[in-house]
């Protein structure tokens, strides 16, 4: 004869299931359907496997997949690690007291409000030829001609216009991620480092910087994927002067109707965010979280 606590344990190894079944039928619905189907579109036509989607990719003279991949790079290469070198300093800013700090911290989240449209269509306004920044210069007399930012041309410029963009509009998602991480950081160990006579340099690198691995491991991944997806600020400063793969996903479906292409980019993306992923999660794994 069973008894009621009997139930309860026969029941009870069934409840991590249960509790995991909402996040995992979300991840199947939402990534996995979405995953095979984009499989389907890109290698598939008719029922039959075909590679004219990668041809088209590689060899069509209408395809800028390598200016694409190569942009995209570029600009996860040179935004990241400013985002992150500004959040770690702000971080530590703000880890001190000082007046105005609330007041400070909300006006460095604030660009976290707004869209990459719209911050693109600001910075635009700001760096055009009669925009804020051109007449300013002019007025202090450091320039006599305004810089143009913008066109075929100036495609250096027009780099450097989404590399500010971006900096100003995304780099508070690595701050609040990092400083979330630096609040969980207790005082005793940062105490005790002071009284064994440890420099300002020493705690940080061994004890602040190892124990916020972490929240960066977090924040970098969370960015790095943003990255890859970056197409509102490109496609508003530059439109396809430079090209990036999302961009060029986007000007493939809507322009030209190559679903089978678009989708090709969209696995080209996953796959590229997922590999830095891992390299991120064994680069910036915390090994007092291994013990």
């Amino acid at each position: 004869m069973s008894t009621p606590q009997s139930k309860w344990f026969k029941t009870e190894k069934y409840i991590p299931y249960i509790l995991i079944a909402p996040a995992l039928g979300y991840i199947l619905f939402f990534i996995g359907y979405p995953l095979v189907q984009a499989i389907y579109l890109a290698f598939f036509e008719e029922g039959a496997f075909t590679m004219e989607n990668i041809d088209y990719l590689l060899y069509s003279p209408q395809s800028k997949f390598v200016e694409a991949f190569y942009f995209t790079i570029a600009l996860t290469a040179v935004i990241i690690p400013i985002q992150l070198s500004i959040a770690l300093g702000l971080s530590m800013l703000f880890n001190l007291r000082f007046w105005g700090k609330n007041t400070a911290l909300y006006v460095v989240i604030l660009p976290l409000t707004i869209s990459d449209v719209a911050a693109g269509l600001i910075w635009y306004s700001m760096l055009s030829t009669n925009g804020f920044l051109n007449k300013l210069l002019i007025n202090l007399g450091i320039i006599s001609e305004p810089i143009y930012f913008f066109g075929y041309q100036f495609r250096n410029m027009e780099f450097l216009a989404i590399v500010l963009t971006e900096v100003w509009r995304a780099t508070a998602i690595v701050f609040v991620i990092i400083f979330a991480g630096l609040q969980m950081i207790s005082g005793e160990y940062i105490e005790a480092a002071e009284v064994f006579g440890a420099s300002p340099w020493q705690r940080l690198r061994h004890i602040i910087f190892p124990m916020l691995k972490p929240s960066i491991q977090a924040a970098l991944i969370i960015r790095t994927l943003f990255a890859f997806q970056i197409f509102g600020v490109v496609w508003t400063l530059a439109g396809r002067d430079i090209p990036v793969l999302a961009g060029e996903a986007y000007y493939e479906q809507v322009e030209l109707h190559h679903t089978g292409v678009a989708a090709l980019y969209a696995l080209i993306i996953a796959g590229i965010s997922v590999t830095l992923g891992y390299i991120y999660i064994k680069l910036f794994k915390a090994k007092y979280l291994e013990v």
